[in-house]
């Protein structure tokens, strides 16, 4: 009989973790990247985040990035403002969508440094979006109308910034040529341009030669009545030209016309407009023909006429401040802030000096008149 084998019982340990031993290869550290790994790892996220940097940076910097900006912290009057008027309907209705759907297109604003206002940014376009955003903070008190999206950009100076202005309101709204021809004024006044001719050719360039005209012919009626006018926006296009043309023709007329706007109470623009009809129609109908053409020049065949002198280059605008070296012009206008809520025009020519701005009030009068006193 064959001898049974015994089989001895199973270990208690058998199954279980094997003992720890060294790798030839390194210890536990092994199963990870090598130094050299983990340094170009960290290189190339230090890269990534610089080319982000960078990006953002030239995105701001291009106007291309929208901001978050404090309403307080926007000079509304930073430019000379095409708008002379607002409609209330308008006004409630874009107040009502914000209200609604919140705000879906930025402003334009240009960054100021230091200002005494404490403003840091200047507004150039969006007058309107900025304004119904302050009515709504203002009625509601919700945080979340307290701060105005807006695009911070680089205008190449104050030509570009009246042009960004002047091209926005054409798309988005439809100003009158009174005010088209006053911006235009207002700029020249302001030192953007050298010439009325180049402000009409740079704010308006993209405009037909026709309409170019018509504009440059309100810019008479803006110089003669700007200050007299109560519903300037009113007038039509034929009678405005019509008084351009008088203005133009009988220099004297305009201050005729100027008279009658005192001394004639118009309550409404119909009856604005009926004292402009009534004093054009009776120039019109005592006006004296013009000088005769004269008729051997008129002969003479247009290709033997000497030629018209060629148009000089209008001179580059030039940026004006009081500084007594600077040499005011005595038909010039210099704008600055002179305080916080205080701007400052002042054109020597006509003696006169312009104070506008959220701090003009009758105290700021009353400290005024004592200081002349004691002058």
């Amino acid at each position: 009989m064959a001898k049974r084998k015994r089989l001895s019982p199973a270990q208690p340990t058998y199954l279980s973790t094997a003992p720890e031993s060294k790798s030839a290869l390194g210890g536990p550290g092994s199963l990870s990247a090598p130094p050299i790994a983990q340094v170009a790892s960290e290189a190339a996220t230090e890269g990534a985040l610089q080319e982000l940097t960078a990006v953002l940076e030239t995105a701001r910097a291009k106007g291309l990035m929208i901001e978050e900006i404090a309403l307080e912290a926007i000079d509304e009057t930073h430019l000379v403002r095409d708008r002379l008027e607002q409609d209330e309907e308008e006004m409630g209705a874009l107040v009502g969508s914000l209200r609604a759907r919140g705000q879906q297109t930025p402003i334009e604003v240009v960054e100021l440094g230091q200002t005494a206002d404490g403003k840091t940014h200047g507004l150039i376009s969006g007058w309107r979006r900025l304004r119904a955003m302050r009515r709504l903070h203002a009625e509601t008190g919700d945080p979340a109308f307290a701060t105005i999206k807006a695009l911070v950009i680089q205008p190449d100076g104050a030509e570009g910034a009246y042009v960004a202005m002047v091209e926005e309101n054409e798309i988005r709204v439809n100003l009158s040529h009174y005010e088209r021809a006053r911006i235009a004024v207002r700029a020249l006044r302001e030192g953007v341009y050298s010439s009325q001719k180049y402000a009409l050719q740079s704010l308006f360039a993209n405009a037909t030669r026709a309409k170019r005209s018509k504009i440059g012919s309100f810019v008479t009626l803006v110089e003669a009545l700007d200050e007299d006018l109560l519903f300037p926006t009113a007038i039509r296009e034929k009678l405005g030209l019509g008084l351009a043309r008088a203005f133009a023709h009988t220099p004297g007329f305009a201050d005729e016309v100027v008279a009658a706007l005192r001394a004639t109470a118009r309550p409404t623009a119909e009856a604005e407009q009926e004292v402009l009809s009534q004093l054009l129609a009776a120039y019109e109908g005592s006006e004296i023909p013009g000088p005769a053409v004269d008729q051997a020049a008129s002969a003479v065949p247009t290709s033997e006429r000497a030629p018209a002198p060629a148009e000089q280059p209008a001179p580059a605008p030039r940026v004006r401040s009081l500084d007594p070296a600077d040499h005011i012009g005595a038909d010039e206008r210099v704008s600055v802030q002179a305080a916080a809520g205080v701007r400052l025009g002042f054109t020597p020519g006509q003696q006169r000096i312009e104070l506008t701005g959220t701090a003009v009030d009758t105290t700021l009068m009353e400290d005024l008149k004592a200081w002349l006193r004691r002058r």
